[in-house]
């Protein structure tokens, strides 16, 4: 009975031990993983354990991060290639209920200097479109000059480098459409002509560093090295955060080899007297080889409402694949 004893105490102090030594561990990792703080260029940035023990160039790769087009790239390289598309489209009440909604396959056709689209399955449901065909809101229209081709389009290319992403001559209707998909689609950049918030878009600027916080990592994304940028608010920021943020959250994650953006997550949010809104997009990537670059995956959730518009509560998601290069 005695020996039973003894080998339960074992027992007992061996657990102990265990639990101690694990205890130590995960207390050792988390003092390893502490975040270092650098100013560079009088802008403080934070930068994890990973990242400062691999003695990397902060300021250079923060500079590219900075100036970076891949991602409005990838999506402009849409437009000289052919692929199919699962296109889920839903339009809903404040309740949540959908009440209009378009379901389809559709396939884009590119020969090399022209682009045609097939509409292979569509399913609709709602108000969905117009008595003239057309669309009944103005969020499938944002979708639809992202992934939708109508009748026969040519001699366009995928080159930004000196080129400026903006509204061009569009005037009226075709100029705030314009403003609003560089706002929900190119975020983080200065849009002129967006009236309270233009100013406040630009997440690099030197006034934003006033009220975000900017932190740079080293983690895997779908099974490849990449550098994780992550921008969000100050926590102590009090009244300036109604009046300055517009960007809740951008995370980015860049491909350590090639810097080409992988993946994005941000939120934006913003109540002014003639519009509001509040939209959310995940963006995959996917490298078709040669460092072509496009969207894999988008999904979108926004609640918007312009003046003289009604509100648009919506949630999409496109599936892109079986591509064809140039």
């Amino acid at each position: 009975m005695r020996h039973a004893s003894l080998m339960n105490w074992g027992l007992v102090r061996r657990r102990c031990a265990v639990v101690t030594l694990l205890f130590c561990l995960l207390s050792f990792k988390r003092i390893q993983a502490q975040d270092s703080t650098m100013i560079i260029d009088e802008k403080r940035f934070t930068l994890s354990e990973v990242v400062v023990r691999n003695n990397l160039d902060y300021k250079m790769l923060l500079e590219r991060i900075k100036a970076d087009t891949s991602f409005y790239k990838a999506f402009k390289t849409l437009r000289i290639l052919g692929f199919s598309s699962y296109n889920n489209i839903q339009m809903t009440d404040k309740k949540g209920k959908v009440v209009a909604s378009m379901q389809s396959k559709t396939r884009q056709n590119h020969d090399g200097k022209c682009r045609t689209m097939d509409v292979l399955e569509e399913t609709v449901t709602g108000d969905f479109y117009d008595g003239s065909g057309d669309y009944n809101y103005t969020t499938p229209e944002l979708y639809a000059s992202l992934f939708f081709t109508k009748g026969t389009i040519c001699g366009e290319t995928n080159v930004v480098g000196g080129q400026r992403k903006g509204k061009g001559g569009k005037r009226g209707i075709e100029k705030h459409k314009e403003q609003l998909k560089m706002l929900f689609f190119n975020p983080g950049k200065k849009i002129s002509g967006i009236p309270f918030i233009g100013d406040k878009l630009d997440l690099y600027d030197e006034s934003a560093h006033k009220y975000y916080q900017y932190r740079l990592d080293i983690e895997e994304y779908k099974g490849e090295l990449c550098y994780v940028f992550s921008i969000m608010p100050k926590d102590d920021l009090g009244f300036f955060k109604n009046d300055r943020i517009v960007v809740d959250q951008m995370v980015t994650w860049f491909n350590m080899k090639t810097m080409n953006v992988m993946g994005r997550n941000y939120s934006l949010s913003y109540k002014a007297g003639v519009y509001d809104f509040d939209v959310s997009m995940e963006v995959e990537m996917v490298n078709l080889g040669n460092n072509i670059i496009v969207p894999k995956t988008l999904r979108y959730k926004g609640n918007w409402d312009v003046i003289f518009k009604k509100r648009e509560r919506a949630i999409f998601t496109a599936t892109l694949f079986d591509f064809k290069k140039p």
